[in-house]
């Protein structure tokens, strides 16, 4: 086989196992495909107990871990250094791995050298995940059931080549800018390649700020020829930045509002989602119901997957039957309870201010909003003004953590917290901050008079302060939601 001529008898060092088994599925195979194998991760075997589960014997005894700690040694006589999500480019180790000339890569760029099937991958600050998961769902009902493979501890890349697929069918890959990073090395690309948006997230990765982060998603298209697509968001500003790489791959755009000429791909005209290819239009579904079903933002991933549906097969018939059934995403706006009059929603996924924001313009009837986190150098000050306009303070519940300081202090500067609240718990609060989500969704309950309104839980930053992650974090707080018998 191919993978085990590329590995045979070559030592790998796989650079953190992870929590949910993305190393271990990375590891798993390596190993299956004859290298030899070496697992690193600053966290000790115990905080590493369920991954460390799904190692058979023969793999425990024949794979070497280093844990508890990580030594430059690893890192400089090993053939190749395969890394995880938490490792920065510029980690020392990874700076001694270059200068000793090894290999660098991470589970993106070895899936896209060994896959035999046709790949659509997704990348973009928000959206990616909905546009991945409502691909799978409805190319799986002419390809056959499956799942999107690649930015997600559940289901990581090495997964998909632990198994056998049959190569007429297409792989549909989320990628997140970490795994772009890297993804040179392999000098592959997607067939397709979709950037849903670009907003401000991650800036504490990205020395270079905004264009850093970009830099890392044109990636994406980077090794794309004339036979591939790249499908870009008209109206995002950051698509000006992608064209200005000259992508070699033909072109198309999504957009909410109908294209000027000579622009090809998927737009609304009159409620109608119109399909333009070589300056001709198509009329492909009727979406007047569907943002006020699903918002505004759910109808830029709908034209997403639907343009690349069309460049990937055009015989591919969309019916609003088909439409109807597209899956509600696990913590990206999931409503997660509907009883009498209240409606709690979990979007514990929403980890930058412009998904609390989307939210919050979603949901405008009487709503309580939990939020706040850990930081990542964004700025919180049109987080604020929305929230100034959708709420009043006693509307509005914090969860404390670096990113909510940044936000209070935001909040602060125009003066939403201007009147005292009202008598709330032990005396007046202007600052509704608490520690546990325990503490939030007590406070949201008893903030809706007979539980007639909306919770919203979108934190609009990172969870790693309180939680190990924002799926671990949206787990929390449906049990806690639970708990209270709501």
């Amino acid at each position: 086989m191919e993978e085990n001529i590329f590995f045979k008898n070559k030592k790998v060092l796989v650079v953190i196992l992870g929590i949910y088994g993305g190393g271990a599925a990375m590891a798993k195979w390596l190993f299956q495909n004859g290298a030899k194998v070496t697992v690193t991760d600053m966290r000790t075997e115990k905080e590493l107990a369920h991954s460390m589960k799904l190692f058979s014997p023969r793999e425990k005894k024949g794979i070497h871990f280093v844990l508890g700690g990580q030594r430059e040694e690893d890192f400089t006589s090993n053939d190749i250094i395969v890394i995880g999500p938490g490792v920065p480019q510029d980690s020392p180790y990874l700076v001694a791995a270059r200068k000793a000339g090894k290999q660098i890569e991470n589970d993106a760029s070895l899936f896209f050298r060994f896959v035999k099937n046709p790949v659509i991958a997704v990348t973009g600050t928000r959206g990616k995940s909905t546009t991945t998961s409502w691909l799978a769902h409805l190319l799986g009902q002419k390809y056959g059931s499956f799942i999107p493979t690649g930015n997600n501890p559940e289901h990581p890349f090495m997964k998909e080549l632990l198994e056998i697929l049959d190569e007429k069918r297409p792989v549909v890959a989320e990628m997140s800018s970490w795994q772009l990073e890297t993804l040179g090395a392999s000098k592959k690309a997607p067939h397709i390649a979709v950037i849903t948006n670009l907003f401000p997230d991650h800036l504490n990765r990205y020395k270079d700020g905004m264009e850093g982060y970009a830099k890392a998603k044109a990636n994406i298209f980077k090794y794309q020829t004339e036979n591939d697509f790249l499908i870009l968001n008209d109206t995002n500003p950051w698509t000006k930045f992608f064209l200005s790489q000259k992508p070699k791959s033909q072109v198309f755009y999504f957009s909410k509002k109908p294209f000027v000429k000579g622009k090809n791909g998927m737009s609304v005209k009159g409620g109608e989602m119109i399909f333009r290819q070589g300056g001709k239009d198509k009329k492909i579904l009727d979406v007047n119901k569907f943002s006020e079903k699903m918002g505004e933002h759910n109808l830029e991933n709908l034209l997403a997957t639907v343009l690349t549906i069309k460049l990937f097969d055009s015989k591919f018939r969309i019916s609003k039957k088909m439409i109807d059934t597209l899956p509600q995403i696990r913590f990206r706006q999931e409503i997660i309870l509907k009883k009498g009059g209240l409606t709690v929603v979990n979007d514990s996924a929403g980890t930058s201010p412009d998904a609390t924001i989307a939210i919050l313009r979603r949901f405008n009837s009487k709503r309580v909003l939990i939020t706040g986190g850990t930081d990542k150098d964004l700025e919180f000050s049109g987080l604020a003004k929305e929230i100034k306009k959708a709420l009043k303070p006693d509307g509005l519940v914090l969860l404390n953590g670096s990113a909510t300081k940044k936000l209070i202090f935001e909040l602060e500067k125009i003066k939403f917290f201007g009147n005292p609240s009202t008598q709330l718990r032990a005396g007046e609060k202007k600052i509704l901050l608490f520690e546990t989500l325990e503490e939030c969704v007590e406070y949201s309950l008893a903030a809706l008079p007979k539980k007639q309104g909306t919770i919203l839980f979108s934190p609009g930053a990172a969870s790693f302060e309180k939680f190990r992650n924002e799926f671990h974090r949206g787990e929390i707080f449906n049990r806690v939601i639970e708990g209270r018998g709501s």
